[in-house]
């Protein structure tokens, strides 16, 4: 898996975080079908079996959702995978490091020069 592509592994995933949602989900409704035919009165009868097939929807509305989700990030990484391989990348020579030439001089000047200024200025 170490060679495999990201996409590829995301989409592997999601579809065994959907088997094991659909797994549980079906055992829930299992349990609430089997509360259901042990029910006393017709109407908590029936209310299991409500539930059963609420959780039945719900499990398959989430289970699309999380594929649909996991394609959409998957696409969007091989998208940009395929974009940073498609685009050239500039090599930036190394140039040296000019020596700058020392400013002693011109530094004195203007140093001298506030320095004027302050005495005028008392």
């Amino acid at each position: 898996m170490a060679d495999a592509d990201l996409d590829v592994v995301i989409r592997q995933l999601a579809r065994q975080l959907q088997t094991g949602l659909m797994t549980r989900a079906k055992e829930r409704r299992d349990r609430f079908s089997g509360l259901a035919a042990k029910a006393k009165s017709q109407e908590t009868g029936a209310r299991f079996k409500m539930m059963a097939k609420a959780t039945m929807e719900q499990a398959t509305a989430a289970a699309r959702r999380l594929q649909m989700s996991a394609d959409n990030v998957a696409d969007s990484y091989a998208r940009a995978m395929r974009l940073a391989a498609s685009t050239p990348v500039e090599v930036k020579s190394e140039k040296p490091a000019k020596d700058k030439p020392a400013k002693d001089k011109p530094a004195k000047k203007v140093k001298k020069a506030k320095a004027a200024k302050a005495k005028k200025a008392k």
